[in-house]
């Protein structure tokens, strides 16, 4: 799948259609989170993924992993984003975080739309941002909040094995893991990118407000 104009109408196009489900944030903490379409570059650093030896135009989302010094889902995968700031828009919010911890700066048109938000089991109503972000060729992590970042091609979530599903006390609320490579990524960021998936590239209106996160994200 190509990072090219036609993408980002369907992209763009399939997300103003999309009747998103805002929340009202009552007691929780609000957060902004992106997802950052971007080209694959060199590949992602991943484990079971092949890395390209020469640039790749194919599109791919910017996922974190999050510094292992962190107080809160230290180590765990992420989309760039933090919390919302007073007088700060959601869309303001995930691009100023895009920036502050991958170092991209992107305008507020690079803005494709909003998936539903999503309450977090450690206390936060996250609210998904898309944008554009190109070639982003040189993105630089902020030690203080980022181990690593990676470039995850789009087909890598269209697996048939994905999502994966794992039953709970409540036959409502299973776990969600999206695979990636050998490894899996967790709700809640698991949550945004298979609806990211759902909506954006499938075209089906999927709602995840249902899905449960592991122990070790609930931290």
């Amino acid at each position: 799948m190509l990072l090219d104009q036609h993408l980002q109408r369907i992209i763009r196009k399939r997300l103003s259609e999309f009747a998103v489900h805002s929340l009202d944030v009552g007691p929780h903490r609000h957060a902004a989170v992106v997802a950052a379409l971007a080209e694959e570059g060199l590949g992602a650093r991943v484990d079971g993924l092949a890395v390209p030896d020469h640039w790749s135009n194919d599109a791919a989302i910017i996922v974190t992993r999050r510094a292992e010094t962190l107080s809160n889902h230290a180590g765990q995968w992420a989309l760039p984003g933090g919390r919302v700031d007073p007088g700060e828009s959601i869309e303001q919010a995930a691009l100023r975080e895009l920036r502050e911890e991958v170092g991209l700066e992107l305008p507020e048109n690079a803005v494709l739309g909003r998936l539903d938000d999503f309450v977090t089991r450690s206390g936060y109503v996250i609210s998904p941002v898309v944008a554009w972000a190109g070639t982003a060729p040189e993105l630089q992590a902020n030690d203080a909040e980022v181990a690593g970042i990676h470039r995850i091609r789009l087909e890598e979530f269209m697996r048939a094995d994905s999502p994966m599903l794992e039953p709970t006390e409540d036959p409502a609320r299973p776990i969600l893991r999206m695979p990636v490579g050998r490894s899996w990524i967790a709700a809640p960021t698991a949550a945004v990118i298979y609806q990211f998936r759902e909506v954006c590239l499938a075209g089906r209106p999927t709602r995840v407000a249902h899905f449960d996160q592991p122990m070790f994200a609930r931290r």
